[in-house]
């Protein structure tokens, strides 16, 4: 996917393009599970990985200390664990501990609300599915079939989203996230009225960020070393400061 969000923030770490490579797989009635979540993200991140590999053997010079291989796994943490992990930290702060501590991680269950009464982040109600019951932790309920992976940059020193994906609503979720979200004129629309009537089938599915994905492969500081695009010369100056060359 090719896109322009032209009142996006603008940082090292966000373009007004995007470049991500989006991907849907129609799924049965009993892979909507969170089992079969984390298969998939399993699969994506094991190709993550075989091309981290690649790219050490074809460049040599990322084989360093101060960069090491990135992890052979993913850790798995539902949104309700981190909260209670980091109780005190605000969302950003929450993820940046995690990540720091554990390198590479999917957060599940992002867009239903939390112990605290918020939840971890916004999410779309009519889009990945975020209020099916999962799994119970010492007697408590979490709730998603969604979630984000994360890494940790080591040259910027900081968070690093690579990917959001997730189970597709059904017609029973999509009304009841609706519900949640006070949106439930949504269902009016020709895209909600072909869920309601079954004329979509059951998907997951996602979006990978292609630059983000081309930075932390290559140790990039910044989105605009892999590829072209609008920057305000404040960053340009900044950037140029570290060696960090923009393109454009």
């Amino acid at each position: 996917m090719r896109a322009i969000r032209k009142d996006y923030f603008l940082d090292h770490d966000h373009s007004s393009y995007v470049d991500q490579w989006d991907w849907e797989k129609v799924v049965t009635p009993d892979q909507r599970n969170l089992e079969y979540l984390k298969e998939v993200v399993k699969r994506i991140w094991k190709v993550i990985k075989g091309c981290d590999t690649l790219l050490r053997k074809e460049f040599p010079a990322l084989n360093t200390d101060k960069y090491p291989p990135i992890p052979d796994e993913l850790k798995f943490v539902h949104a309700e664990e981190i909260l209670a992990m980091y109780l005190d930290l605000p969302r950003k702060q929450r993820e940046t501990a995690l990540v720091k501590e554990f390198s590479a991680v999917f957060i599940v269950g992002i867009g239903a609300v939390l112990k605290d009464g918020y939840p971890h982040e916004m999410r779309a109600a009519d889009y990945d599915d975020w209020i099916t019951p999962t799994v119970t932790n010492d007697g408590e309920q979490f709730y998603g079939l969604n979630g984000d992976i994360l890494v940790w940059n080591p040259v910027t020193q900081r968070r690093h989203e690579l990917s959001s994906m997730g189970l597709r609503v059904t017609k029973e979720t999509l009304v009841k996230q609706l519900e949640i979200s006070q949106q439930t004129h949504f269902l009016q629309m020709p895209y909600h009225k072909m869920i309601m009537n079954d004329q979509i089938p059951l998907s997951i599915g996602g979006g990978i960020g292609q630059s983000r994905l081309y930075g932390y492969l290559l140790r990039k500081a910044a989105l605009g070393e892999c590829s072209v695009g609008v920057w305000p010369e404040e960053l340009h100056k900044v950037c140029e400061q570290h060696n960090i060359h923009l393109l454009r």
